[in-house]
């Protein structure tokens, strides 16, 4: 595996990364997750939010907010267990250490949600102000993952680009 900082250029993925990206079927779960956790994180940041406005519908933030979470841990082994095929490691492979970085933080908060609403030590409105703080994270952590596809995109469009060039 080619270290991140002797890549000319930073290219996001070698040649060989890139075919074991899009071979890889976590490629597909990841693609799919993907959005569904960001539909269910629209839903329940409106339920958060009209509850903290209004004080009604608790229990069905609450809802949302566990359902967020567990789109979360599935999205995060899935995607760890797509790293592990594409560049050889499940987390902090160099070409997405600080999106898994920031996606540690994203972690740690909606686990805290998570101790939060299991042993009530956090009043409603507190648990839903430490869900803002999470859901907060995962926007910065969404547009991070976000960026990086786009990167990918024009990268693979150059290479195409310079493999027509080649041959003509």
């Amino acid at each position: 595996m080619a270290n991140f900082a002797q890549r000319t250029g930073y290219q996001l993925y070698t040649a060989e990364e890139r075919l074991r990206r899009d071979q890889s079927r976590w490629t597909l779960v990841q693609g799919i997750l993907a959005p569904v956790q960001f539909l269910i994180f629209l839903v329940s940041l409106g339920l958060v939010l009209r509850f903290l406005a209004t004080g009604e519908g608790f229990g069905l933030a609450t809802l949302s907010v566990l359902a967020k979470t567990v789109a979360l841990y599935a999205i995060m082994v899935t995607g760890a267990i797509w790293e592990r095929d594409v560049f050889g490691c499940y987390l902090f492979a160099p070409a997405f250490f600080w999106e898994d970085m920031v996606s540690m933080v994203v972690i740690a908060l909606h686990t805290a949600y998570l101790w939060a609403f299991w042993s009530e030590q956090l009043s409603p409105q507190q648990q839903m102000l430490l869900a803002l703080a999470a859901y907060a994270t995962y926007v910065v952590n969404a547009l991070q993952f976000l960026i990086k596809l786009r990167q990918a995109r024009l990268q693979g469009a150059q290479q195409m680009t310079r493999i027509e060039e080649a041959l003509s």
